[in-house]
């Protein structure tokens, strides 16, 4: 991962709305949520919760399904991942942690 790329996947969670998603998605697992239920759960209304998955999903952090009627967003695990692993490179300067 290139620094412009980490830049961008933090700006993405450097809201509160969008972290609180963000968590959410992750405990609930592969499988997701609707986003009618992510909204219930955190007490965010429809049309700023479409804007703060937009974010989310255009940084690459959250996919997204069609199941029906209802759009289902989950964590995308890879991108949290590989953020994880860049921010903590150098951890330690190369001793365990």
């Amino acid at each position: 991962m290139k620094n412009k790329e980490a830049v961008r996947l933090l700006a993405a969670l450097a809201q509160e709305s969008r972290l609180a998603i963000f968590r959410l998605l992750v405990k609930q697992g592969p499988e997701g949520l609707p986003a009618g239920e992510i909204g219930e759960k955190l007490d965010i209304a429809p049309a700023t919760l479409s804007f703060h998955l937009k974010g989310l999903s255009h940084a690459g952090l959250v996919k997204s399904r069609q199941e029906g009627r209802f759009i289902f967003y989950s964590a995308d695990y890879d991108a949290m991942n590989a953020l994880i692993a860049f921010l903590t490179d150098n951890c330690c300067g190369g001793e365990p942690c």
